[in-house]
């Protein structure tokens, strides 16, 4: 019996932050659909990275490890001629690179605020950047970047993070313009409060109680990561041809707009 076509088969796919937590999922469930899926990390996760290469493959999957900072344009080149060599043309970018640690607004410095807005925007616009030349030549892809609803909440101690995922949303909406002619698609995907491992290491006084979390959804329960890798499949995906510019949340309901 032959074995069904998916959705996203043989398409080349590169999950930016993809070795832990959201990434992590999103390249599980894109490999699922289908997609030869390029896990790209900064290197200090290089195990995390090929614990998850090594599940795809199990199950029949194509999937590569690959280091790069987001943050160094030498890098962030490397890292396209690398995963095109060895799974093909990008069709899809995750941008889901990013990190937010807390800090007041008056030990905000200049020099960490350029460093949030650097890993958190910029880089996003150095992948982006990088594969759109490929996706232009051949008038299809998928470039779909991952923010958060701190970008519209808004959040003490994440000025710089909040600033770059606000950022992040008029990038989409430019893109979109701009390259919908060359049949490409730009949408961001904005996960809500999401139960990710990391969480646990962080400080009491940074974390929302559950209860007050759950509280402000319509829908009382965690946010998973699976949850987010579904939204980013369908984006990924042929039903979302003649969707873009958009921003999907995955927050339960925590905001309505």
């Amino acid at each position: 019996m032959p074995q069904p076509i998916l959705p996203l088969t043989d398409q080349a796919a590169l999950v930016t932050g993809g070795a832990t937590g959201i990434g992590a999922a999103i390249a599980s469930a894109l490999a699922d659909a289908g997609a030869h899926v390029a896990v790209a990390h900064p290197g200090h996760q290089e195990y995390e990275a090929s614990t998850i290469i090594t599940a795809i493959t199990r199950t029949g999957g194509r999937g590569i490890s690959v280091k790069a900072d987001i943050t160094r344009t030498a890098e962030v080149s490397a890292m396209i001629a690398d995963v095109t060599e060895q799974l093909g043309p990008i069709r899809i970018l995750v941008n889901n690179a990013g990190a937010y640690p807390r800090i007041r607004w008056t030990d905000l410095t200049e020099d960490r605020w350029m460093a949030a807005i650097d890993l958190n925007l910029t880089g996003h616009y150095r992948c982006a950047r990088a594969v759109t030349p490929s996706m232009v030549e051949r008038r299809a892809g998928r470039i779909i970047n991952v923010g958060s609803i701190t970008a519209r909440s808004g959040r003490a101690g994440l000025a710089a993070y909040a600033a770059a995922k606000a950022g992040l949303h008029g990038l989409t909406r430019a893109l979109a313009r701009e390259l919908g002619g060359h049949g490409i698609t730009v949408n961001t995907v904005v996960p809500g409060p999401i139960q990710v491992e990391r969480e646990r290491r962080l400080p009491s006084a940074d974390r929302t109680p559950v209860r007050d979390q759950l509280a402000r959804q319509c829908i009382p329960r965690r946010g998973q990561p699976a949850d987010v890798a579904a939204a980013v499949t369908f984006l990924a995906g042929p039903g979302a041809a003649f969707i873009t510019g958009q921003s999907l949340h995955v927050d339960g309901g925590w905001l309505l707009h």
